[in-house]
């Protein structure tokens, strides 16, 4: 059976209403230099388990087609990643303290990592999940 999630993954828990957090906009960034950016959204159960290399409008050339464990794959040790939520979407630029929630990360080789994210309008937390 083929594993049907990336690398990374993320989870996204709304604990001001109880509920996962559907559609909040996450970018994943990290790699060697240059690095490389990809984008998703939190499904219905708030998660992000697959990713798209992310092409913002000022790009030009062609769209990227690489993978996360292409990426991945270049990395002979360790690599910095950052997970970027976009909160302020979610709950409403005037409806929260944090319009935007970072996370940064490393990541070892040959291995999987899940981060969750517990959230509400005034507070945040985050631990490293399996």
């Amino acid at each position: 059976m083929a594993n049907d999630k990336d690398p990374i993954t993320c989870h996204v828990l709304d604990t001001s209403v109880g509920k996962p957090a559907k559609g909040i906009r996450v970018k994943l960034e990290g790699g060697h230099a240059p690095l490389k950016t990809f984008e998703s959204l939190t499904d219905d159960d708030g998660r992000v388990k697959a990713w798209l290399p992310y092409s913002n409008i000022h790009s030009s050339g062609d769209v990227p087609t690489y993978t996360l464990e292409d990426v991945l794959s270049e990395v002979n040790d360790n690599s910095t990643w950052t997970l970027r939520f976009d909160t302020g979407s979610y709950f409403g630029e005037a409806n929260t303290f944090f319009p935007e929630v970072l996370v940064t990360f490393t990541v070892l080789k040959g291995q999987h990592y899940h981060v969750p994210l517990l959230l509400s309008p005034y507070s945040y937390s985050t631990y490293r999940g399996s």
